[in-house]
């Protein structure tokens, strides 16, 4: 039986990646099993620089890059350049987010490199797409945050806020792994690769269709409400007597009235016209977070959030990010730095051939093995 991280074993990927997106990408198609051989230019991946962090090294590219093999390549020196073609006619997929255009120059559009290889597969990851005025701009994760709207919808009242990690880089990553799978799927039934293009811009405006929806219908925005639902109530975060803060979320009218009955104490709340619907109770959000907020001064919060599980309601803890490195739910694995020390990671959520100790590779750390092996043969 194969295991998970085995299935794409005998896969090679190419990829000429750096920072988050396309290395996000690689790193899980390494965890499934492939051969990931990350091409970077001199100096490295610029994500290697960002901080010191992790072992010494970046907590980025530390994240990003287990499991890969290194190797430096200036791709306009002739005899680099034939190391690459080399591995590109033998690879199965050639993931790449270099600026748009800068391949095709070269000579490395997918059509031309399937002329040796029929069935590569390609994959760039661009900010915009091909088309468009936007085409060449640069679209750093918190500039696509802006222009898809992401921030508009996130923040408080008063002010935007920029979602905490690489949001757009994630999803485009994400996006960009289900559609190798699909597409090493078509080779196996057509025996022949196929171009992929994905656009971060593209990804985050799917991901923003229900405020987009809200939009059209209404001509307005959904409200920013901090950590609170614009479209759900109560659906949010309250302080409890002891100071810490709890959220709680309900997404029922079965729901409701538990809460109402079970926690507040109040049923007849349950019934009351400005809270009766879910559309009412954001109405009137209001008026009822005071009486939640009263009722929660009495509690304090294992007790509150113990309450609220045993009768049903979905609920947390605002955790800092001290508590969410002891939680009980965590599990880890390790990466192993070239200097021998390990650093510890959440583990991903599949768990691959990434599932124990993988280690990061030194810039090059594979660059002399990956060059005899595709370098050319010298005659006896």
């Amino acid at each position: 039986m194969v295991a998970l991280g085995q299935e794409l074993e005998g896969i090679t990927v190419v990829s000429m990646e750096q920072a988050v997106a396309a290395p996000y990408c690689g790193l899980l198609l390494a965890d499934s099993g492939a051969r990931v051989i990350k091409v970077e230019r001199e100096g490295g991946d610029f994500a290697r620089s960002y901080d010191h962090l992790a072992g010494g090294e970046s907590a980025y590219f530390v994240w990003l890059n287990a499991g890969k093999e290194s190797v430096v390549l200036d791709i306009d020196a002739p005899g680099d350049r034939a190391v690459l073609d080399a591995m590109l006619a033998k690879a199965d997929v050639f993931l790449q987010n270099l600026a748009p255009g800068a391949l095709e120059r070269r000579g490395l559009s997918g059509p031309a490199l399937r002329e040796v290889n029929p069935g590569l597969i390609t994959c760039e990851i661009t900010g915009y797409g091909r088309f468009g005025p936007y085409e060449r701009a640069k679209a750093y994760d918190m500039l696509l945050q802006a222009e898809t709207g992401l921030l508009a919808v996130t923040g408080t009242a008063e002010a935007s806020a920029r979602v905490g990690v690489s949001v757009c880089d994630i999803a485009t990553g994400l996006t960009a792994y289900s559609a190798i799978l699909r597409a090493l799927l078509l080779r196996a039934r057509t025996g022949e690769g196929c171009d992929l293009s994905i656009s971060m811009f593209d990804v985050l405006s799917d991901w923003m269709n229900v405020p987009l929806l809200v939009q059209r219908a209404t001509g307005a925005p959904p409200r920013r409400l901090g950590v609170d639902h614009a479209n759900l109530c109560p659906y949010g975060a309250y302080e409890v007597g002891d100071g810490g803060v709890i959220l709680l979320a309900v997404q029922s009218q079965r729901e409701w009235r538990i809460f109402c009955d079970e926690v507040l104490g109040r049923p007849d709340l349950a019934d009351d016209p400005r809270f009766a619907g879910n559309a009412d109770r954001c109405a009137n959000r209001e008026a009822l977070h005071p009486i939640i907020r009263r009722t929660f001064e009495g509690w304090d919060r294992d007790a509150l959030l113990a309450r609220l599980t045993e009768v049903g309601i979905a609920n947390a803890s605002l955790n800092q990010l001290d508590r969410v490195l002891t939680h009980p739910q965590l599990t880890e694995r390790q990466a192993a730095l070239a200097g021998g020390a390990e650093v510890p990671l959440a583990a991903l959520p599949v768990k691959g051939a990434l599932a124990g100790r993988s280690d990061v590779p030194a810039l090059d750390a594979q660059g002399d093995a990956i060059r005899r092996e595709f370098g050319p043969r010298q005659r006896s």
